[in-house]
C-alpha cells in the first residue's frame, strides 16, 4: 500500500474532512475510491476542492464527531497500474548504472525537491530524476561529470 494522503480537520457538520494529497493523482479521492487508514477502509462518496485542499465525504462517516476522530490519519491505497508513470516505489532497491557502466549502488529513498525529485543512493549520493531512464531491474543515469562522488 502507498501513502496517498492525510486527513485533516473536519469541515462542517455532515462528516466532511479536508484531505491533503501526497500524490498528483486526484482520482484517489473521486467518488467510489477506497482508501485505507487506521480506522479501516473508507469509501469516498463525494469530493470537491477548496483552497488547494480536497474536501471529502466518506460513506461510513456521517457527522462531525466521526470526522474529527479521523484527523491526522494517513490514507493508503493500492498502486495505480499506469505504464506511462515513473513510480517512486518502483525505484527503491534498484541499482544505478552510469553512462560508463559503473554501478553506484542501489536507491534507498526518493527525496522531494522543487526542481526535480532526487534519488538517494546507499552511499549518500543524490541524483536528479531528470537524468534517469529505467529498465526492469536497473536505473541508468547519464550525469554530468562530477555529480557522483566517485567521478
Amino acid at each position: 500500500m502507498l501513502e496517498v494522503g492525510r486527513i485533516g480537520r473536519a469541515v462542517g457538520l455532515r462528516g466532511e474532512v479536508s484531505v491533503t494529497l501526497l500524490t498528483n493523482r486526484t482520482e484517489r479521492v473521486t467518488p467510489g475510491a477506497e482508501l485505507h487508514c487506521d480506522a479501516g477502509v473508507l469509501r469516498v462518496t463525494s469530493h470537491r476542492t477548496h483552497a488547494k485542499k480536497h474536501i471529502v465525504t466518506f460513506e461510513s462517516i456521517k457527522d462531525r464527531t466521526s470526522a474529527e476522530a479521523l484527523n491526522g490519519m494517513l490514507l493508503r491505497a493500492e498502486p495505480i497500474d499506469d505504464p506511462d508513470e515513473l513510480w517512486a516505489h518502483d525505484l527503491i532497491g534498484k541499482d544505478v548504472i552510469d553512462q560508463h557502466g559503473t554501478n553506484h549502488g542501489e536507491v534507498v529513498a526518493i527525496v522531494a525537491n522543487p526542481a526535480s525529485d532526487l534519488l538517494e543512493l546507499v552511499n549518500g549520493d543524490l541524483i536528479p530524476t531528470h537524468f534517469i531512464t529505467t529498465t526492469a531491474d536497473q536505473i541508468h543515469v547519464n550525469t554530468p561529470e562530477g555529480l557522483l562522488s566517485c567521478e
